[in-house]
Parts: C-alpha cells; sequence; structure tokens
C-alpha cells in the first residue's frame, strides 16, 4: 500500500526531471522554469489534491464530437453529470448530449456497494474506448470530476473553441480524501463581496475537491446577512466596510441562493456570527446591546478586540436567539460558527456566561456549534463541536494544551494556523496586499506542515480536517482575492485530501507549476512565486 500511495509522486518526479528510475531520482537543484507548453497527453495523477492511488496503463481515451456523457437516472449523479458536459462544451465545441445509455463512452455510476470509497472517493478507469467515473454518492462522482477536469488540457477550461486533442492518460485512479473537512474561508465582512463574486471563488475551491465553505458574516466593519427579526443590523450595521466604502449584505433569498450553488457542488455552507467580539456593527445597529446603552460609531479600520456584546443583559440573549435561529432556518448544513475570538474587552466571567448561553442555543435551533480556539479555553465546547485552531508555531504549549484537552473531551479539531494556512498573509515582506501579523506564509511553508500531527497531544483521529481562511481587511475586489489565494489555495487542500505518505515539495511544486495553463485558462491572477519553477513564456 506505501509503494502505492508514493506512485504518483515518483512518476511525476521521472517524468519531469527525464529520470530512468524514480524510485532513485534527485531532486531538481532549483526550480528551473517547465516547458512552455502543455504535454499533449498528461500523465495520470499529475493533479492537486494528489490522488491515493494510480496505477497507469494502456493507451489514452479521448474526448470526440461523437462522446456521450452517460448517468443513471438518479438525479444527484445526473445533476453531476449535467456540470460536467456544461463544463466541457464551450472549449470542446462538442454538444456531449447527458444519456441513461449504459453503452455510453464517457460514463458516471454509482455503486452503493462501493463502500471502502466512502461519501467522497471515486475511481476513474481510463481506456482508448471508454472512461468510467465510479463513486458511491453523487459527492464523490464530483470530486472525481474535478480530476477528469484537470487531467484533461487546461484549455478545457477556457469559453470559446479550442481547437485540439482532448485525452486523458489510460490506466485507474482509486481516490478517496484523508480528511472529511476540508474548508476555505471568506471574510464578507471587512469589505463585501456580491454573490456573483462569492460564486466565484465556490467554482475555484471546488476544482481542488474543498468541501466547505466558511463565511465570515459579521465583524466590527460590517453585518452581511438579513436578518428580519432584527432589520437595523442591515439597515444600519450593513452600511460600512473597511476604508469607509458602501459595505453591503445579502438578503435572505441571496444568502439561499450562495447556499444552493455551494451545495450543486457538494460544498457545505459553515456561517459565522462572530460573538462576543468583533460585533461593532451589531452594537452600532442596536444600541441596547451595549452595557452602557450607547451606540459607539461605525468603524472603517482593522484593529480588533475593542468591541464586545453584554454578558449581563437579557436583551442580548434575545438578539443572539433572534439571529441563530433564522441563521440556522437559512442554512441546511450541520454547523454554525459563533466565533469566540479577540475577545479583549469581555471578562473572563462574562465570555464563559456568554459563550456557555450561544452554545445552548446553537443546539436549541439544531445545529452544532463551530467556533475559534479560545472557546476551548475560556468556555466549555459544547458536545459535537468543532474547535478551529488559528494559532501559530510558537503559540505557548500551555494555549495548544487547552485544545488537546478539548480534544479529549470529544470536540473535534479543524486545524488553520495563521503562519501556515491563513491566506491573507503576505507571502513576502515585498507583497503589495496582504498582513505580516503571523509572519510570510511562502507557497512552500503553507505546504510542508501536517494537519494530523501538528497540534501535540492531539491524535489524528481527533482532527477533522484542515482550513483556508482568507481575511479581507486589505483586499476589497475578486482579482486580489485570486492573488492572494492562488498558489497556496491547491497545497492546503492537498493536505486535506491527500495520504500524508504520498506528498513532498519537490514533486509538490512540479504539478503546481503545471497549474499555471489552468490558471491562465480561468483568468486568475496569481503569485509567480520564485519557488514554483513556473512554464517559461511562449
Amino acid at each position: 500500500m506505501r509503494r502505492r500511495l508514493i506512485a504518483p509522486a515518483l512518476l511525476l518526479l521521472a517524468a519531469v526531471l527525464g529520470c530512468t528510475e524514480a524510485s532513485t531520482a534527485a531532486p531538481a537543484p532549483g526550480p528551473a522554469a517547465l516547458p512552455a507548453a502543455e504535454p499533449e497527453v498528461r500523465p495520470l495523477g499529475r493533479v492537486i489534491p494528489l490522488p491515493a492511488s494510480v496505477e497507469p496503463a494502456g493507451a489514452p481515451y479521448t474526448l470526440t464530437a461523437a462522446t456521450r456523457i452517460g448517468a443513471p437516472a438518479h438525479p444527484g449523479a445526473r445533476a453531476v453529470a449535467e456540470q460536467l458536459a456544461a463544463h466541457l462544451r464551450p472549449a470542446t465545441g462538442f454538444r456531449l448530449p447527458v444519456v441513461t445509455d449504459e453503452t455510453a463512452d464517457l460514463r458516471l455510476r454509482l455503486d452503493p456497494a462501493a463502500t471502502a470509497l466512502g461519501d467522497e472517493g471515486y475511481v476513474l478507469r481510463s481506456a482508448p474506448a471508454r472512461l468510467t467515473l465510479t463513486a458511491r454518492t453523487p459527492a464523490g462522482l464530483h470530486r472525481g470530476v474535478q480530476t477528469v477536469r484537470q487531467q484533461l488540457p487546461a484549455a478545457v477550461e477556457r469559453t470559446t473553441v479550442q481547437h485540439r486533442a482532448w485525452k486523458i492518460a489510460g490506466g485507474t485512479v482509486t481516490d478517496t480524501p484523508r480528511f472529511p473537512y476540508r474548508g476555505a474561508m471568506l471574510d464578507v465582512a471587512r469589505h463585501f463581496f456580491t454573490v456573483e463574486e462569492v460564486k466565484a471563488y465556490i467554482d475555484r475551491i471546488a476544482l481542488y475537491k474543498y468541501n466547505v465553505l466558511h463565511l465570515h458574516l459579521t465583524d466590527d466593519q460590517g453585518w452581511r446577512l438579513a436578518i428580519a427579526s432584527r432589520p437595523a443590523l442591515t439597515a444600519a450595521g450593513a452600511a460600512t466596510e473597511v476604508g469607509g466604502g458602501p459595505g453591503g449584505f445579502y438578503t435572505r433569498d441571496q444568502y439561499r441562493e450562495l447556499v444552493r450553488y455551494a451545495a450543486a457542488r457538494h460544498i457545505e455552507v459553515v456561517p459565522e456570527i462572530d460573538m462576543p467580539g468583533h460585533t461593532n456593527a451589531a452594537l452600532v445597529s442596536y444600541p441596547e446591546l451595549n452595557c452602557d446603552g450607547k451606540a459607539p460609531e461605525p468603524y472603517t479600520g482593522i484593529e480588533v478586540g475593542f468591541s464586545t456584546l453584554c454578558a449581563g443583559k437579557e436583551v442580548t440573549y434575545a438578539f443572539a436567539d433572534d439571529v441563530l435561529r433564522e441563521v440556522a432556518a437559512l442554512t441546511p448544513g450541520r454547523y454554525v460558527h459563533v466565533g469566540g475570538d479577540e475577545a479583549r474587552s469581555t471578562s473572563a466571567a462574562d465570555y464563559r456566561t456568554l459563550m456557555d448561553r450561544v452554545q445552548s442555543l446553537v443546539g436549541k435551533h439544531g445545529k452544532r456549534v463551530m467556533a475559534w480556539h479560545q472557546l476551548a479555553a475560556g468556555a466549555t465546547p459544547a458536545p459535537g463541536a468543532l474547535i478551529q485552531y488559528w494559532g501559530l508555531d510558537r503559540t505557548t504549549a500551555e494555549e495548544k494544551e487547552k485544545v488537546a484537552a478539548a480534544a479529549r473531551a470529544g470536540a473535534g479539531i479543524v486545524v488553520s494556523p495563521a503562519d501556515r494556512a491563513y491566506l491573507d498573509m503576505k507571502y513576502e515582506p515585498g507583497t503589495p496586499l496582504g498582513l505580516t501579523w503571523a509572519g510570510a506564509v511562502s507557497v512552500r511553508r503553507a505546504y510542508e506542515w501536517d494537519p494530523g500531527r501538528y497540534l501535540p497531544g492531539v491524535p489524528e483521529s481527533a482532527v477533522r480536517g484542515v482550513e483556508a481562511p482568507l481575511w479581507t481587511e486589505t483586499l476589497s475586489t475578486p482579482a486580489q482575492l485570486d492573488f492572494m489565494a492562488f498558489p497556496r489555495l491547491p497545497g492546503l487542500a492537498e493536505l486535506g485530501w491527500s495520504p500524508a505518505g504520498g506528498r513532498d515539495w519537490d514533486t509538490y511544486r512540479l504539478r503546481l507549476a503545471e497549474q499555471a495553463h489552468r490558471f491562465e485558462a480561468l483568468g486568475i491572477d496569481w503569485y509567480r512565486s520564485p519557488e514554483v519553477p513556473w512554464p517559461a513564456a511562449p
């Protein structure tokens, strides 16, 4: 099994560096640029995230004008097939009808008996006569479709007809994720992003098999979701953002549309309503939530830790109940994130009182609690809670031990250390965007760590997965989101999906370099890290 897991990495090293024996290949002496052109047939498994098992064999499958996409009558499987067809038609110019005929040459199959594949695994078999994608669930088919996309030439991502061959290397890929939670967080509170802009980010993360979108909906600078029982939250609290811009918010229907769009890509939305700090926008909207009853001024800066809900007032819990009731009703997913971080203006006693009561309200409305790791230090995580660690490598052992204690008590842990996984950290000191409080996070640093072994005292069995947060204090446009997310976002996806034993930087950087063609086709303006041998200019 170990040899099968490392096979994709060894095959890649041999193919790109021209080695005769992959097992004895030495790392490249430096990031020499890859050839400008893509290969006509991408070697099987040369994708991100790295598949669990790759067995190359035989000649490639070719997508042609005569190709039909077969799918069972199951609505979920049919929907994945229709998405695949819709994605492939513009660049290929082919009709690609979706049919139930089992003789179709590109076939999606559901096999409920394939229990070893779990909820998201798949098997891809490619041969000259047929390409077959098999999974136990529609989610597994969707993950496999992303591998199909990446095995095809990057030009398949373009929106106009490209005249070229469309081949997928022969063989079998058998793939399942390492962790069940693979999240990307988008902060829409510091700067507001429209529904279409968030949908574009959902499409970006779907390509790399992320399955959670964590939306940071509220903060000091703005409240971004309409709450019918609390209209002032958007009438007043949504009208600001960092730098004094106009802000904005999602109507209830717009939020439902985001949830639906993500679900169609088998991505679960986790909404975050941050409490008791990061609440200035709420305090502006409802002055009675302040202990002195006076509304503060709207805030457009980037400092933290100065706001707090008033734990000693029952109106605070009535407010929290209203908000959490409506958010839970709008969100079909399992979790509501209640923040809990940087509550520097809340006393320890008030923090415990408030967070214990807020957690009970989350449960009352049928959801599980997710919170930043300060919840584990300042209160008692509710049964079934997810604790999200965002500290640093250098965070004190005492603070990390509190997270470990929560894990021993049954909490699940999601790992997103700021000096490894925060996409808003500068790549290097001269990066024009981003922040530096956690230090620079290079592409290599974001990749070279292990979520399952990161926190002392937290066994891998307690780690539910990894998340890549993108905070937007310095980011206000989709192009800026792309620049800070890429190329680190794919690497963090690989940490969440791929077996730890099959990953290494020397082969990963080559697969990442090959993604440049895909970034270009998708219109992504990415950071050209000097650590990566990007293709030479044509």
